[in-house]
């Protein structure tokens, strides 16, 4: 019982003491509500953190107006219109080797680059692509 009227006038103790602070803050003149600044957001080069569904919007529409940027693959340009699941395990790995020479920050551009020239992933590096980009974003969603 004597913890329980402590804990209520610990309780009403802090609603006195915001009550009291309140209205010294008003009669100084503070009237103004407080307003909660949004988190900035580094956009990097890229122009998009890629967390936001109108960054990834005008991202895809942006690839209809763009050139595609080559990474020092255009040796995959051969591979244009052809099915993603038509690669040998030499083409599969030709593919990886491009896509881990990439830096890191740069491997959704590298993607969207692909996407440009209509060369598709081979089905068996989707997952490792899809899973590290999407690593990527978390980490700059986190860092906003």
């Amino acid at each position: 019982m004597q913890s329980l009227l402590l804990f209520i006038g610990i309780i009403l103790f802090f609603v006195v003491a915001l009550t009291v602070s309140n209205y010294l803050q008003r009669r100084k003149g503070n009237d103004k509500e407080r307003e909660a600044t949004p988190p900035s957001i580094n956009l990097g080069d890229s122009g998009c953190c890629g967390a936001h569904e109108i960054c990834e919007r005008d991202s895809l529409i942006a690839a209809f107006v763009e050139k595609p940027e080559y990474f020092d693959d255009e040796e995959l340009d051969r591979y244009a219109q052809r099915n993603s699941d038509g690669y040998a395990a030499n083409e599969i790995d030709e593919f990886r080797e491009v896509f881990y020479s990439v830096l890191d920050e740069e491997k959704p551009r590298w993607v969207r680059s692909l996407q440009m020239r209509d060369i598709s992933l081979p089905d068996q590096l989707k997952d490792e692509v899809l899973l590290f980009v999407n690593e990527l974003r978390a980490q700059k969603m986190h860092a906003c």
